[in-house]
């Protein structure tokens, strides 16, 4: 049960967080252009054709860009013109399209790619709770998460898996072997392994699995640990919220956005506003130099103590907003290397045939104005990790955080 300071501080939290998103979407309905008319919003089923020419005009009228990669658009149009037969052609002629903007970021989503997004989004999966990864063309087990079905089933680390359900996963992606394992939640799923040169044949019923964002823990006794595994769940402030509650006993902390690609704006500004009182948290540059800083709200609740945050080179986007700001404000010393460079911001569009469109709608600038795009955030303190650290599963660059951070709390005394 949750104490009730803890749950008058989630209140505060939650309406700081409706706040917030209430501010991030003003920001896009001023925007000239960046709002999608909600006549192309078509959520029936309709043909193929006019689902590339939906798309086509969204893509038209929103991109950040206004001269979309300096092209004619409306060649796209002419040149598929009643050439779209059924869905997969759409993805095709609408992925060839975006090609053309030259934007990393921007990307269509058929319908079980959009499922996927949302679910995402919900930080939840119908699973057995297993990480997996390709390891020499073989699937294998990279962890087993904590009370799931798998950890009951004994699934373990480093197996390997061989068929799921009688199917040879040989050869098969990684996302097509992760769609055989999800299914229909209370349904079983056979999966046979390979353990210490042994097969094993594991029955496991199919779960909803709860994803976590957010880890902590107490280090030497005085320094709380909070790792932020991803921005894109819509739980993460609330896991931020309970790891603050469960570190709120130490004297300085670490934050770790290392290898952390981003996720959801409203929430980096949503924990960058609990160190930030007042001023502006990030500015939002749209369509046509459209420009709208989304400052800081009203908060009894703030972080004062000494901070330093780990970064690296896949620290991006969302992880870049909150490190920028609060690197702008001196609210915290970030350490390791230096971070991607994604400063663009990308709106999820919901389209016809349950489809999706991720698309680059605006940059963003840091407080101080700095647009990072392309070239990252230099952290206060450089650490390089070594091929030796890595080799003996040093984390050389988590114990300067350490170092440093002790000095800083010496320093608050």
């Amino acid at each position: 049960m949750l104490n009730s300071a803890m749950r008058r501080n989630q209140l505060i939290l939650l309406i700081l967080a409706v706040a917030l998103l209430a501010i991030f979407n003003r920001c896009f309905m001023n925007s000239r252009n960046v709002e999608v008319p909600e006549e192309m919003v078509d959520y029936s089923y309709i043909s193929s054709q006019r689902l590339f020419d939906n798309v086509w005009k969204v893509i038209r009228d929103n991109y950040y860009d206004a001269e979309l990669n300096t092209q004619s658009w409306s060649r796209w149009k002419e040149h598929y013109h009643g050439k779209i037969k059924n869905d997969d052609d759409a993805k095709v002629a609408i992925d060839t399209m975006i090609a053309s903007l030259n934007d990393p970021y921007s990307r269509y989503m058929n319908k079980s790619e959009y499922l996927e997004q949302n679910n995402s989004i919900d930080s939840k999966i119908t699973g057995i709770g297993v990480n997996i990864t390709s390891n020499a063309g073989k699937i294998q087990i990279v962890n087993v998460m904590e009370g799931s079905p798998a950890q009951f089933a004994n699934l373990l680390p480093d197996d390997i898996i061989l068929t799921v359900d009688g199917k040879d996963v040989n050869g098969l992606s990684l996302s097509d072997v992760a769609n055989l394992v999800r299914g229909q939640e209370n349904t079983f799923v056979n999966i046979t392994l390979l353990r210490n040169n042994n097969k094993l044949t594991k029955r496991v019923m199919r779960k909803e699995i709860r994803i976590k964002t957010v880890k902590s823990s107490v280090v030497d006794k005085n320094i709380g640990y909070i790792k932020i595994l991803s921005f894109i769940g819509s739980a993460t402030p609330n896991e931020f919220l309970e790891a603050l509650e469960k570190t709120k006993d130490t004297k300085g902390l670490i934050i770790d956005l290392r290898g952390n690609t981003g996720g959801l704006l409203p929430n980096a500004v949503f924990i960058a506003n609990l160190f930030i009182p007042e001023g502006n948290i990030v500015s939002i540059v749209g369509r046509n130099g459209y420009k709208y800083d989304i400052n800081a709200q009203n908060t009894e609740y703030g972080i004062t103590k000494p901070t330093v945050v780990l970064v690296d080179g896949g620290s991006a986007s969302a992880s870049e907003i909150l490190s920028g700001a609060l690197k702008d404000y001196n609210k915290a010393k970030l350490l390791g290397t230096k971070t991607f460079g994604k400063g663009m911001v990308q709106k999820i569009i919901p389209m016809p045939n349950e489809t999706g469109l991720n698309l680059t709608v605006a940059k963003y600038l840091t407080p101080k104005g700095t647009d990072i795009n392309k070239i990252g955030i230099m952290p206060d303190i450089p650490v390089e990790l070594s091929i030796k650290d890595f080799k003996n599963n040093n984390d050389a660059q988590l114990q300067a955080a350490k170092n440093v951070l002790s000095k800083m709390m010496l320093s608050a005394n």
